[in-house]
């Protein structure tokens, strides 16, 4: 018996693609086995603890629940699509290295992809508001305080008001 695949067309990290998929496979196993995206964790693989964390047309998703097949048409934005053309790391990531937010860094990435999304809004959140946006994920070495930091004082540097920042 075989499996049956589709062709799935998609923007990944800003570069178009397209992949037969078998239509069982999650965007984690698409992501990882066909593009190599090692910043995509499989984790729990059942949407519990936000290692496998991407943004598609710019909302989070778990992709260990979400067929590759859906991907057709979307844009997907991994870690690895933040960096800069030189490589040069985002201002998130560069925060979570500057509050020590990164410890064994296997949440890491689905961490700064969440709040990837967050700073996209151009807002500004509440503490309560940012931990509640946060809390899909689950950190073992519970640096989730410096993920706080990391956050609260990129959106603030965001938003110009630096004095602020420093405050955090």
């Amino acid at each position: 018996m075989s499996s049956q695949y589709k062709l799935v067309r998609c923007t990944i990290n800003g570069k178009s693609v397209e992949k037969m998929v078998d239509v069982r496979a999650s965007l984690t196993d698409m992501l990882r086995d066909d593009y190599r995206l090692t910043s995509v964790k499989k984790g729990c693989e059942v949407g519990e603890c936000g290692a496998c964390t991407v943004l598609i047309d710019g909302e989070c998703f778990n992709s260990c629940i979400y067929l590759a097949v859906w991907a057709q048409g979307k844009e997907i934005l991994t870690l690895e699509g933040l960096a800069g053309p030189n490589g040069e790391l985002s201002d998130i990531q560069q925060a979570f290295i500057d509050e020590a937010a990164v410890q064994c860094g296997f949440c890491t990435p689905g961490f700064i992809m969440s709040a990837t999304e967050i700073l996209a809004s151009g807002r500004e959140y509440t503490d309560e508001e940012i931990r509640k946006q946060m809390s899909g994920h689950l950190c073992r070495c519970t640096g989730y305080e410096n993920i706080f930091r990391a956050v609260k004082k990129t959106m603030l540097r965001r938003l110009g008001k630096d004095d602020q920042a420093g405050l955090v």
